[in-house]
């Protein structure tokens, strides 16, 4: 877009959660402290994968990914939200929101597909346990992932690119606390059918295609659990699901309630937005770390590491 079309403006406004100004400085507070869990938890995970043999494999590759994903999607949204909430400035420049667009709508479709590709991979391990290691080789893992990363690319460069080229209307305020798509097209003059169309065909993948690979690999995951002889056997086949089956739950619940059936108060639609975009990136290593005993064991081993290395040294 050419600097002197003033249909995109220099900076837009975010309003953000400005009607309900009693819930700035507390959430603010609670937005900050999520946020700095958020990237220690999920730093955590990428170190204790890389510094921890038994963990380098298939389902911990896989996680390593969302992680990832997850320190990236709330660094795009929280720091604008974060000086939003704390000053009486609720504006945010236009390369702000175009950054905002291209990298939430990037990350969050990546995220979908890898949560597919998340499911496969539990899929495999629990219904085809001895050809596991054949099918999910180191080079098929980062192909699935390549896969995820990318898709959720071109999506973002022709849904956010399509956007910013229509021509805005009026007044520059965004009643949200970040620029996304569906946003900037409420601003839009004239027809916005072909965005609209381009939309609605471009999130099949992504809202439709990736759940569905969840519930079918979970329907085929849990008839072969129910085939199990022991309880034992059972119980451990679950255990190995339920981590990223409360994860995927977490993630598409809020979303799919947000973008299928948007509700009509928009104050219920950004703290259901506010929901993935801050509390569950904080609660994905959480889950992951409390429910996972190869885990729980890799920080053990390290922390009595620490621990000897520091009596060696008092020594």
């Amino acid at each position: 877009m050419e600097r002197g079309n003033m249909s995109f403006p220099n900076t837009f406004v975010l309003l953000g959660f400005s009607e309900l100004p009693w819930l700035e400085r507390p959430l603010s507070a609670v937005v900050l402290i999520s946020y700095l869990l958020t990237l220690v938890g999920n730093s955590s995970i990428l170190l204790l994968s890389l510094v921890d043999p038994r963990l380098q494999m298939p389902m911990y590759f896989f996680l390593d990914n969302l992680s990832l994903l997850d320190i990236g999607l709330t660094s795009t949204i929280v720091p604008q939200l974060l000086a939003n909430l704390w000053g009486p400035d609720k504006t945010i420049a236009a390369w702000g929101c175009i950054t905002q667009v291209y990298l939430f709508s990037w990350m969050g479709c990546t995220e979908c597909i890898l949560l597919a590709m998340m499911a496969i991979d539990r899929y495999v391990a629990i219904c085809q346990p001895l050809q596991y290691t054949l099918i999910m080789r180191p080079w098929v893992c980062v192909q699935m992932a390549a896969a995820s990363w990318l898709s959720g690319l071109a999506s973002s460069l022709l849904q956010a690119t399509l956007t910013l080229q229509l021509s805005l209307c009026g007044h520059h305020t965004l009643d949200h606390f970040f620029c996304e798509v569906l946003i900037l097209i409420k601003l839009a003059c004239g027809d916005t059918s072909a965005n609209d169309l381009v939309m609605s065909v471009g999130s099949i993948p992504f809202a439709l295609v990736a759940p569905l690979l969840v519930v079918i690999s979970y329907i085929f995951i849990a008839r072969a659990v129910l085939k199990l002889p022991s309880a034992e056997g059972r119980h451990k086949a679950l255990s190995t699901c339920s981590s990223h089956l409360l994860v995927v739950t977490m993630y598409f619940g809020p979303a799919m309630y947000t973008y299928l059936q948007p509700p009509a108060n928009s104050s219920q639609a950004k703290l259901m937005s506010l929901f993935y975009c801050s509390i569950t990136p904080l609660l994905n290593p959480l889950i992951y770390t409390l429910r996972n005993k190869d885990v729980k064991t890799a920080w053990k081993r390290i922390l009595q590491s620490q621990s000897e290395m520091s009596s060696l040294k008092a020594r």
